[in-house]
């Protein structure tokens, strides 16, 4: 039975990644971690006739990688977690709906990838499931024609705007596996933040506060400190929510986690020669690099305990349309390397 401390939930059955997979776009295959994944695709339309399916398509690719690399069959699966961007999850739904596997439709913005694994930990935890696949995806494409300007527009972008992830992950996760697998000691599910941010091209300052939350009240619940961890990583804040993230744990607890803290934003791109302004975003952002880089070096002994902290803006085109302010959220997994 898990224990709780606080708002954090120590896992008795510690699921472990029996698999992971990520494949991405063009772009993100020319940055820094493209040779981390498992497949980039050239033509980001897919074959498909809509960006919607082209995303859809994604996430399917990234579930039959997972399967592969995991050498499991579908009907060994008992639940698929994922979620996305567009409206009403059509990415996840569209993508999973031929594996015929029980399916948790999730939204979390580009919190997805966390929420998605601490849904599927908790159900694993609570022994009616013995193996998840967690998931998201997401696509530069889809996302700017639902939630800003279509791209025959050719709108400018300010500094503080990121670029979405073209790309999608998936982890397949089990209790009773090799314990040389990565896996999930604690979770903590984030509680909603809301500074007043309206600015619907600035999500990384409408996040830092949710992040900030998070991780201090995770580490108030543990008795821990960022020193404590190889990595405090999370999931797309960009430049800008980066540096708001830094200066708010100065100016309120008087740490400085610089030293440990990275972003899945600022790895998966070279702001320098690539044209993304303050960094990636979306789902498939810390999808992307959890299921590829993170998860491989863990299980090459690289790093042994880290925070993994995806953080989202819980906005909709609807809700900025009327002038309403964009809340945040961060939800944490603290991953430990297998013995």
């Amino acid at each position: 039975m898990a224990e709780r401390k606080g708002k954090t939930i120590i896992l008795q059955s510690k699921p472990r990644f029996i698999g992971n997979a990520a494949v991405v776009g063009k772009k993100e295959g020319e940055g820094p971690l493209g040779k981390e994944f498992d497949e980039v695709f050239t033509d980001t339309t897919m074959g498909e006739d809509s960006w919607e399916k082209s995303e859809s398509l994604l996430l399917k690719k990234a579930v039959e990688k997972v399967l592969q690399k995991s050498a499991a069959d579908k009907s060994e699966v008992d639940m698929i977690c994922s979620g996305d961007l567009l409206n009403q999850c059509i990415g996840s739904s569209f993508g999973i709906r031929d594996f015929n596997i029980p399916f948790c439709g999730v939204y979390g913005a580009c919190s997805t990838m966390a929420l998605s694994l601490c849904i599927a930990s908790l159900m694993i935890e609570s022994g009616g499931f013995e193996r998840c696949i967690a998931a998201t995806s997401s696509h530069f494409c889809s996302a700017e024609k639902q939630f800003r300007k279509p791209l025959e527009y050719g709108g400018q972008r300010p500094p503080s705007a990121q670029w979405t992830v073209t790309g999608a992950g998936a982890a397949l996760i089990g209790k009773n596996q090799s314990t040389v697998s990565p896996y999930i000691d604690k979770i903590h599910m984030g509680t909603i933040q809301d500074f007043g941010i309206t600015d619907s091209n600035n999500m990384g300052a409408a996040m830092a506060p949710a992040a900030k939350k998070t991780i201090s009240d995770f580490l108030r619940d543990t008795g821990t400190k960022p020193s404590d961890y190889d990595m405090i990583l999370t999931g797309d804040l960009g430049s800008v929510g980066s540096e708001l993230l830094h200066q708010l744990f100065l100016r309120e607890d008087g740490l400085d986690i610089s030293a440990v803290h990275k972003d899945c934003g600022l790895m998966i791109y070279d702001r320098e020669s690539q044209d993304v302004h303050a960094g990636g975003s979306g789902c498939g952002c810390s999808g992307t690099v959890l299921c590829s880089y993170i998860l491989n070096s863990m299980r090459a002994g690289k790093f042994s305990n880290i925070l993994f902290i995806a953080t989202g803006a819980l906005m909709s085109t609807v809700s900025s349309l009327q002038g309403e302010s964009i809340p945040g959220i961060a939800h944490l997994l603290n991953i430990r390397k297998g013995e």
